[in-house]
């Protein structure tokens, strides 16, 4: 029987293109997201993909701050597939800018979603996948979980949050035939810009030409997310910089500090030159 599949977020970008590679495998899909029109505009491109790879492809609403909606999404995979294989934790926002100035309602904002959003999932869940012995957890995480560059403070609290979330449930879980994986992707071409909420000028324009500027495309990083959580592996870093600087990090951790140390300096006169032409 082919793999039962759920995708938060799936409607657009990295989502969208999971999607796509699972369909290619023969997978029955189920993306979610809380952009209806998306959505559905989503499933109707996708039906022939499916078609021709024998697998299904099917939307649902929801939010993933509502426990009402991941209960909806349970109640359909129950209903319509006994159940579920994988759940990609894959919605996500972004916020950036100098501590002292992210507002407490924006860093309340982005920890509902990044964080506690996947929480909510991954706790509903986990009954399903005791009661049948297995399943598997794909937490879409950020580079920003290995590397923590400055004023990025909220956004790489949530996303090494989830990077520690996923390793204890790594352990606590696989016990009972559960697998976890996180993923810590660099920029790629996809649109969390248009999530962005910064209180400095010119940031959002900024991250826009790095997510541009991306090496790789969502449907490159989606290949190698499959193809990595397919034999288990945690810890998966789809762009090769990031394995890089994953290794400086932990072996050289003297040269990692220092150039973010320059980075801080440069993002200080930056952000400053901005504050006085304000």
């Amino acid at each position: 029987m082919s793999q039962r599949i759920l995708i938060t977020g799936g409607a657009s970008g990295l989502g969208r293109a999971l999607a796509e590679r699972y369909l290619h495998q023969g997978a029955r899909v189920l993306i979610s997201d809380m952009n209806t029109q998306r959505g559905e505009e989503t499933q109707f491109a996708l039906r022939q993909m499916a078609k021709e790879h024998g697998g299904s492809i099917d939307f649902q609403p929801g939010n993933i701050c509502d426990d009402n909606d991941w209960q909806q999404l349970l109640d359909w995979c129950v209903a319509h597939w006994q159940g579920l294989d994988v759940l990609v934790n894959n919605a996500g926002v972004a916020s950036g800018g100098r501590v002292e100035k992210l507002s407490i309602a924006d860093w309340d904002w982005i920890i509902d979603i990044n964080l506690k959003g996947m929480i909510r999932g991954m706790r509903l869940f986990v009954p399903q996948f005791k009661q049948q012995g297995s399943g598997q957890f794909i937490n879409i995480a950020s580079l920003a979980a290995v590397a923590n560059a400055p004023a990025m403070s909220s956004y790489n609290v949530t996303k090494s949050a989830v990077v520690a979330l996923s390793e204890t449930l790594r352990h606590e879980l696989g016990a009972y035939g559960i697998r976890t994986s996180v993923v810590c992707p660099s920029f790629f071409q996809t649109n969390l810009a248009e999530s962005m909420r910064t209180p400095e000028p010119g940031m959002e324009q900024t991250v826009r030409k790095l997510l541009a500027g991306g090496k790789l495309s969502a449907e490159q990083v989606a290949d190698y997310i499959v193809r990595h959580a397919d034999k288990g592996q945690f810890l998966i870093l789809p762009h090769r910089e990031g394995r890089w600087l994953w290794r400086l990090k932990k072996f050289v951790p003297y040269i990692y500090n220092r150039e973010l140390g320059k980075a801080g300096r440069m993002l200080r006169r930056k952000l400053e030159k901005a504050d006085h032409a304000a």
